[in-house]
């Protein structure tokens, strides 16, 4: 009979996230994760920063205003420590469901007090965190509350049906980014969107010309996950009248799909506000795409081309006296 791949269900998530309440989102992911689970997905994906949001309101407020200062206070406060009891919760989900899930949050480091991550958390269907993506360049006004990510986050992980990689937003139409990812030979692929773009850009319209290209190129299965614009957003943001507008005509919209390694699209896009959209698929569909054009193995030119990534994070000080790092103890004699 030979090697073949699964047939699996694969879920991808269109939702608001109960904005800046870490808590009541994970409650809501936790619910949406098992759910999928009852209804047989084997991968979920969530959308950008679902927890506790992400920071949308830079598009539509001023940066240094009081609200949009306020708004960055309450996501570092709601931030997510990876591990922590959130991740726990979110486990025990997966465990419950027996499902691999790829879920946006914004990451804080333990004990620190300003820096956070536009982050992918893995988690097994074991319930155990498989590990993270951080998004390697903030974009627009993430750049106000987001850091980059490093290189020992751009990785696959493995499911029981095979790798999943994954990247957020505009790093899906980054050549290299996408590159690296395409060499673990990932099966399926989450793409973490947001709520909204700017008002020159139509999201739904990016994309679609974004990841039907990228489904051809990786040879795999692209998830869309996509956030949703709810009236407690709009009023957390309490924009101007012109934006407000904008943000009004995009209430409850959502562009959740699945791409197969073709580019056709096999399922959405999802309309109608929060929901899951559920996608049928022969993982074995992969095979045909990648030995015609595999473009990290045989269909390429190493010979000519190579392409170099550090998977090291450099430390943010480097001590020369091991013994200096941290803060001095209260009980240390002065």
């Amino acid at each position: 009979m030979g090697d073949t791949l699964k047939k699996v269900r694969l879920a991808a998530v269109q939702a608001a996230s109960v904005i800046l309440d870490r808590d009541a989102t994970v409650d809501k992911a936790c619910r949406m994760i098992r759910e999928a689970g009852a209804n047989g997905a084997a991968l979920i994906g969530f959308p950008e920063g679902f927890i506790p949001a992400h920071p949308s309101w830079y598009t539509v407020c001023p940066a240094t205003g009081k609200t949009s200062l306020g708004l960055a206070k309450r996501l570092f406060q709601n931030a997510v420590v990876i591990p922590s009891d959130a991740t726990e919760r979110l486990g025990a989900a997966c465990r419950d469901a027996r499902i691999t899930a790829v879920i946006g949050v914004c990451e804080k480091r333990p004990d620190t007090t300003g820096t956070m991550f536009n982050t992918q958390l893995y988690i097994g269907p074991d319930g155990r965190v498989l590990g993270k993506h951080q998004k390697l360049v903030a974009t627009v006004g993430e750049r106000l509350v987001h850091t980059g990510g490093w290189g020992d986050t751009l990785k696959a992980y493995n499911a029981p049906f095979g790798a999943v990689s994954g990247l957020i937003c505009g790093e899906n139409s980054n050549p290299l980014a996408a590159y690296v990812m395409m060499s673990m030979h990932p099966v399926v692929h989450v793409a973490s969107w947001p709520a909204f773009f700017t008002p020159a850009q139509v999201m739904a319209e990016s994309i679609m010309a974004v990841t039907r290209g990228l489904a051809i190129s990786m040879g795999c299965f692209i998830v869309n996950a996509t956030g949703v614009v709810d009236d407690a957003a709009i009023a957390a943001y309490d924009p101007a009248p012109e934006e407000r507008a904008f943000l009004e005509r995009l209430k409850g919209r959502g562009h959740a799909s699945v791409v197969a390694p073709n580019g056709q699209v096999v399922a959405g896009p999802l309309e109608g506000g929060d929901g899951i959209l559920y996608a049928d698929v022969d993982l074995n569909d992969v095979l045909i795409p990648k030995l015609m054009h595999d473009y990290t193995g045989h269909y390429n030119r190493f010979d000519i081309f190579s392409l170099q990534v550090n998977t090291k994070a450099p430390p943010t000080v480097a001590y020369v006296d091991a013994k200096a790092a941290g803060p001095t103890p209260l009980s240390a004699e002065t």
